[in-house]
């Protein structure tokens, strides 16, 4: 079978967040099974920062028995990147089905168009909460024009596509709100556990001295980065008598200068090591080094930090926003609290640095939960089973 994955951005790009990873994931365990695949992306590139693209990044890139096709962005509005080159390469290239991920993309509409042309069959995913972002509802005029107009064509999208990938029963009442005749299959995201291996002593190449709980993420108000750091202001002194501190690693996505500056007002500069741009290596250290993590979202659909946290057997603390509870289930393999609510969230961080049977127990629970369920294999499998029946159903009609 000759699969096209179609994506915003790929390697290096892996602060753009989970899309990345579970994209090349399906790539490469697919393509292990004897398949072609090639994902078509962009050239995202975040070694100079978000939102930077590099023309020196190789146009075909082969990676294990998968390949990257990259062409250039010509301009970006936010996360909506123009590389109109990846029509002409889907055209050329022809394949047997094609799975887009990310339906606010200019990549998806390019795929929309491809499949409607040359009639081959479509599989979307999102990974993006559609319509329940807060960053919808928090957006410009024109920026809210624009998701109206985005709208519309995702419906076209949906009407094209012979199939629906979907994360969990959250998103899949999204797609059926947007389009009722949506062939809706949930796969569970999952993350490669073969990967999660790293060299790095994260301590000591951070000079940490104490214990610490970990943030992983990109630095936006909707990660919950504001209310994470009011909730240790309000235990910095317990934080200080059990020698912990907090851990914050990624990349900026608007926040970062906010994030500093209420560092800096509550006086939090011991109790919080800030890293930007961390290493891969150096976040997977991390995840076996920390006490727990903490993921303190007011929105997500269905995140891998968590699932990456739950392979080093570190239970989570998160909230129960939206798609979260699927993935971070409450006294089962973490802890639930209300978003934006920082005493709430400081209760729970300190319940559970005093409860190491606690912390194992649930630890041990999400460990459990990716061996079994939440992994790229089963991911993979599961929708190369997908793409078959798409092709099937379309011989026998």
């Amino acid at each position: 079978m000759k699969i096209a994955l179609v994506c915003p951005a790929s390697f290096p790009a892996t602060q753009f967040g989970g899309i990345v990873f579970l994209a090349v994931d399906i790539a490469r365990e697919i393509s292990e099974m004897g398949h072609d695949v090639t994902i078509y992306t962009t050239d995202l590139d975040f070694s100079n920062g978000s939102n930077k693209f590099n023309k020196k990044l190789p146009r075909i890139e082969q990676l294990e028995k998968f390949k990257i096709n990259r062409s250039h962005t010509w301009f970006s509005v936010k996360l909506f990147f123009f590389n109109p080159s990846i029509y002409k390469q889907l055209s050329t290239d022809k394949p047997d089905i094609i799975h887009t991920i990310g339906l606010r993309s200019f990549q998806s509409i390019a795929s929309w168009m491809i499949s409607k042309k040359y009639k081959i069959p479509l599989v979307v995913s999102d990974q993006g909460g559609l319509t329940t972002h807060p960053f919808l509802k928090q957006s410009s005029f024109v920026l809210k024009l624009i998701y109206k107009v985005q709208n519309l064509l995702i419906k076209q999208i949906l009407k094209q596509s012979s199939a629906v990938s979907s994360a969990n029963e959250y998103e899949n009442n999204i797609f059926l709100d947007l389009y009722s005749q949506s062939n809706i299959k949930i796969i569970r995201n999952g993350v490669n556990l073969k990967s999660l291996v790293s060299n790095k002593d994260f301590k000591k190449t951070y000079e940490i001295n104490s214990k610490f709980i970990l943030f992983v993420g990109r630095f936006s108000k909707s990660k919950g980065i504001e209310n994470l750091i009011n909730a240790i202001n309000l235990i910095k002194n317990e934080l200080r008598s059990r020698n912990t501190i907090l851990v914050i690693m990624g990349v900026d996505f608007g926040y970062e200068d906010e994030m500093f500056s209420l560092i800096k007002k509550f006086d939090l500069s011991e109790h919080i090591l800030v890293i930007k741009n961390p290493p891969r290596e150096d976040v997977i250290s991390a995840y076996g080094k920390s006490e727990f993590l903490v993921m303190p979202s007011q929105w997500e659909l269905s995140p891998l930090v968590p699932l990456e946290s739950f392979a080093f057997s570190r239970p989570v603390i998160s909230t129960n926003s939206h798609g979260i509870p699927f993935t971070v289930q409450n006294n089962i393999n973490g802890i639930l609290v209300e978003p934006e609510n920082p005493t709430e969230l400081s209760d729970a961080i300190i319940k559970l640095l005093d409860n190491s049977t606690q912390r194992d127990s649930l630890g041990l629970s999400g460990y459990d939960f990716v061996q079994k369920e939440c992994n790229c294999i089963s991911m993979a499998k599961n929708h190369l089973k997908l793409y078959q029946n798409v092709l099937d159903n379309i011989q026998n009609k």
